[in-house]
Protein backbone atom coordinates (compact mmCIF):
# COMPACT_ATOMS: atom_id res chain seq x y z
CA UNK A 1 0.00 0.00 0.00
CA UNK A 2 2.63 2.38 0.63
CA UNK A 3 4.16 2.11 -3.23
CA UNK A 4 0.12 3.10 -4.05
CA UNK A 5 0.29 6.03 -2.10
CA UNK A 6 4.08 7.07 -3.50
CA UNK A 7 2.60 6.45 -6.66
CA UNK A 8 -0.62 8.31 -6.21
CA UNK A 9 1.39 11.19 -4.81
CA UNK A 10 3.55 11.51 -7.58
CA UNK A 11 0.79 11.71 -10.51
CA UNK A 12 -0.62 14.55 -8.41
CA UNK A 13 2.88 16.43 -8.44
CA UNK A 14 2.62 15.41 -12.06
CA UNK A 15 -0.96 16.80 -12.42
CA UNK A 16 0.02 20.66 -10.64
CA UNK A 17 3.07 20.87 -13.16
CA UNK A 18 0.88 19.76 -16.02
CA UNK A 19 -1.59 22.61 -15.11
CA UNK A 20 1.50 25.06 -14.81
CA UNK A 21 2.98 24.34 -17.48
CA UNK A 22 -0.27 24.24 -19.77
CA UNK A 23 -0.87 28.01 -18.28
CA UNK A 24 2.66 29.11 -19.04
CA UNK A 25 2.43 27.41 -22.48
CA UNK A 26 -1.19 29.77 -23.05
CA UNK A 27 1.10 33.11 -22.52
CA UNK A 28 4.17 32.34 -25.08
CA UNK A 29 4.15 33.49 -28.40
CA UNK A 30 5.77 32.32 -31.54
CA UNK A 31 6.38 34.30 -34.47
CA UNK A 32 6.43 32.23 -38.01
CA UNK A 33 7.34 34.36 -41.25
CA UNK A 34 7.20 33.73 -45.04
CA UNK A 35 7.83 35.58 -47.97
CA UNK A 36 11.43 36.56 -46.83
CA UNK A 37 10.01 37.99 -43.59
CA UNK A 38 7.54 39.90 -45.47
CA UNK A 39 4.20 38.33 -44.14
CA UNK A 40 4.67 37.60 -39.99
CA UNK A 41 1.59 35.54 -38.19
CA UNK A 42 2.29 35.15 -34.24
CA UNK A 43 0.12 33.20 -32.26
CA UNK A 44 0.11 32.23 -28.34
CA UNK A 45 0.39 28.57 -27.00
CA UNK A 46 -3.01 27.72 -27.43
CA UNK A 47 -2.61 28.12 -31.39
CA UNK A 48 -4.98 31.63 -31.44
CA UNK A 49 -3.40 33.81 -34.24
CA UNK A 50 -2.69 36.67 -32.17
CA UNK A 51 -0.83 39.18 -34.69
CA UNK A 52 -0.74 39.12 -38.74
CA UNK A 53 1.42 41.75 -39.82
CA UNK A 54 1.80 41.74 -44.12
CA UNK A 55 4.18 44.29 -45.95
CA UNK A 56 2.70 46.42 -48.41
CA UNK A 57 4.59 45.38 -51.25
CA UNK A 58 2.82 41.93 -50.91
CA UNK A 59 -0.80 43.43 -51.48
CA UNK A 60 -1.49 42.68 -55.20
CA UNK A 61 -5.09 42.85 -55.82
CA UNK A 62 -4.36 40.90 -59.12
CA UNK A 63 -2.84 37.92 -57.32
CA UNK A 64 -4.56 37.32 -54.36
CA UNK A 65 -3.29 33.93 -54.47
CA UNK A 66 0.09 34.32 -53.02
CA UNK A 67 -0.90 35.98 -50.31
CA UNK A 68 -3.47 33.38 -49.23
CA UNK A 69 -0.51 31.14 -49.24
CA UNK A 70 2.16 33.14 -47.41
CA UNK A 71 -0.43 33.43 -45.29
CA UNK A 72 -1.13 29.57 -44.69
CA UNK A 73 3.01 28.97 -44.82
CA UNK A 74 3.97 31.67 -41.69
CA UNK A 75 1.04 30.27 -40.06
CA UNK A 76 2.42 26.93 -40.35
CA UNK A 77 6.14 27.78 -39.31
CA UNK A 78 4.27 29.81 -36.12
CA UNK A 79 2.38 26.44 -35.15
CA UNK A 80 5.67 24.22 -35.70
CA UNK A 81 7.28 26.40 -33.08
CA UNK A 82 4.93 26.26 -30.59
CA UNK A 83 4.68 22.48 -30.94
CA UNK A 84 8.67 22.16 -31.05
CA UNK A 85 8.35 24.36 -27.88
CA UNK A 86 5.51 21.91 -26.27
CA UNK A 87 7.92 19.10 -26.50
CA UNK A 88 10.32 20.31 -24.94
CA UNK A 89 8.40 21.40 -21.95
CA UNK A 90 6.61 18.41 -21.53
CA UNK A 91 9.99 16.37 -21.71
CA UNK A 92 11.34 18.49 -19.26
CA UNK A 93 8.14 17.92 -17.19
CA UNK A 94 8.57 14.35 -17.44
CA UNK A 95 11.46 14.50 -16.71
CA UNK A 96 12.67 11.63 -18.84
CA UNK A 97 9.73 9.39 -17.78
CA UNK A 98 10.43 6.75 -21.49
CA UNK A 99 6.49 7.38 -22.66
CA UNK A 100 5.87 5.51 -25.82
CA UNK A 101 5.89 7.36 -29.54
CA UNK A 102 2.73 8.98 -29.62
CA UNK A 103 1.81 9.07 -26.26
CA UNK A 104 1.08 12.65 -25.40
CA UNK A 105 -0.02 14.16 -22.47
CA UNK A 106 -2.47 16.03 -21.03
CA UNK A 107 -4.96 12.71 -22.21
Amino acid sequence: MKNLGNLMKQAQQMQEKMGEMQAKMAEMEATGASGGGMLTVTLNGKLELKKVKIDKALVDPEDVEVLEDLIVAAFNDAKGKVEVTMQEEMSRLTGGLNLPPGFKLPF
